[in-house]
C-alpha cells in the first residue's frame, strides 16, 4: 500500500518550511500567492489531498477591496440598521474580498465628519458617506479624488459635482409624497408643519422644495407655517411640536423630513387623538412603527436600505476594477411606504 503523503513530504516537495506549509493550510497568516501556488502544484504532484489549498488560493485570486463609511447619529436605530446593512452587503459579496470599516461622526459638524472620512481614508480604497454639505468637505473630496479615493454620498446628495455617485431617495420626490399624504389625509384645509434638520442637509431642503411646491399646485387652500429647524433632535421637535399644537388649533399635518421624529410623536401623544394631526415621518424604525400601528402617524416614507447597501458596494467595487461606475452622478431609489395598514 502507498504511504500517504505527510505535511513534511508536502514542504519537502514545494522547497518550503513545514511552518509555511502549515501557514498555508490553515491561513494563520498572509502567504504570498506565488507560494500557495507552489504548495499547491506540489501537492497536486505528491498526491497530498488539496481541497483546503485549493479554496485558500481560490480565496487569494480574488481582489482585495477596503470599504471605507461614514455615517451618524451612532445612537439611532436606523443608522444602526444603516451600518448592520452596510456590513452584510460587504459580507456577501463573494467575487471580491471585502473588508468594512465602518466610522460615526461624533457630531453633524463638518469638523467631525471631516476627522472620520479622513481616518477611514488611511485605510480604505473608496469611501461612502451621509455627510452634510459644506464647503471644507466639498474640498476634502476633491483632494481625495485626486489621490485615487472616490467618494460616495449617501441620502444626502453633498459635494455635487465632486464627488462620485449619490445614491439615496429623489428628494424633492418625497417631499411631494408627504405633502400629499397630508392634504389628503386632512380634507379641511388649515395649517401645515415641516421639520427640516438644517440647512446644510441638502436633501432636507430638497424635501421642503418638493413639499411646498406640491402645496402650490394642488393644495393652495392649505398655508404653511414658518419652516422649523429641529437640529435633528428629539427634544427640540417635541417642544415645538407642543408649542405649535397650543398656538395653532387649526394645524392640520406635520411633515418631519429628517431626524428627531420620534419627539412629534411624543407630543401627539400627549395632545391629540390619535388621527387628529396628520404626521408623515422618514424611516421606520420601532418608533415609527409603533406610531403608525396606534394611529399617530399617517405614513412613513423608508429608504429600501438592503438595495441601497448593494448598489453602493456595486459602484465602490465598480471604481477600483475600472476606475469607473456604471451609472454616474444621481442614483435614485424607490421609497418604500407604510401606512398603518401595513401592520
Amino acid at each position: 500500500m502507498t504511504k500517504r503523503p505527510t505535511l513534511r513530504d508536502l514542504a519537502h516537495a514545494a522547497g518550503v518550511g513545514v511552518a509555511t506549509v502549515d501557514r498555508a493550510l490553515n491561513g494563520r497568516s498572509n502567504v504570498r500567492q506565488e507560494t500557495l501556488d507552489r504548495v499547491l502544484d506540489a501537492a497536486e504532484r505528491i498526491g497530498y489531498p488539496s481541497r483546503v489549498l485549493s479554496a485558500r488560493r481560490d480565496e487569494a485570486s480574488r481582489p482585495l477591496i477596503r470599504f471605507g463609511f461614514v455615517l451618524h447619529k451612532g445612537s439611532q436605530e436606523f443608522y444602526r440598521n444603516f451600518a448592520a446593512a452596510l456590513q452584510d452587503a460587504v459580507n456577501s459579496r463573494t467575487d471580491i474580498r471585502g473588508r468594512a470599516v465602518i466610522r460615526f461622526a461624533a457630531s453633524q459638524a463638518p469638523d467631525d465628519f471631516a476627522k472620520e472620512i479622513e481616518f477611514v481614508a488611511l485605510q480604505t480604497d473608496a469611501i461612502a458617506t451621509s455627510a452634510i454639505n459644506h464647503p471644507s468637505l466639498s474640498e476634502l473630496v476633491s483632494n481625495l479624488a485626486r489621490t485615487g479615493t472616490p467618494v460616495f454620498a449617501l441620502l444626502n446628495d453633498f459635494a455635487q459635482s465632486i464627488r462620485q455617485n449619490y445614491l439615496g431617495l429623489d428628494n424633492v420626490k418625497v417631499g411631494r409624497t408627504a405633502a400629499w399624504m397630508l392634504t389628503t389625509h386632512a380634507r379641511t384645509p388649515g395649517k401645515l408643519a415641516v421639520f427640516v434638520g438644517g440647512n446644510r442637509w441638502h436633501g432636507h431642503l430638497m424635501r421642503e422644495t418638493g413639499f411646498q411646491s406640491y402645496i402650490r399646485e394642488y393644495a393652495p387652500d392649505f398655508s404653511m407655517i414658518d419652516t422649523v429647524v429641529n437640529l435633528e433632535t428629539r427634544q427640540v421637535t417635541y417642544e415645538t411640536t407642543l408649542d405649535l399644537l397650543d398656538r395653532q388649533p387649526d394645524l392640520r399635518g406635520i411633515y418631519v423630513a429628517g431626524g428627531g421624529m420620534e419627539g412629534a410623536i411624543a407630543a401627539l401623544r400627549e395632545k391629540r387623538p390619535p388621527g387628529k394631526v396628520a404626521l408623515v415621518v422618514n424611516e421606520l424604525t420601532d418608533d415609527s412603527r409603533k406610531a403608525l400601528v396606534d394611529r399617530y402617524a399617517t405614513m412613513v416614507i423608508a429608504t429600501p436600505l438592503q438595495e441601497l447597501c448593494e448598489n453602493v458596494v456595486q459602484l465602490m467595487i465598480e471604481s477600483q476594477l475600472s476606475g469607473r461606475t456604471s451609472s454616474p452622478g444621481q442614483h435614485f431609489l424607490t421609497p418604500q411606504l407604510y401606512v398603518p395598514e401595513s401592520f
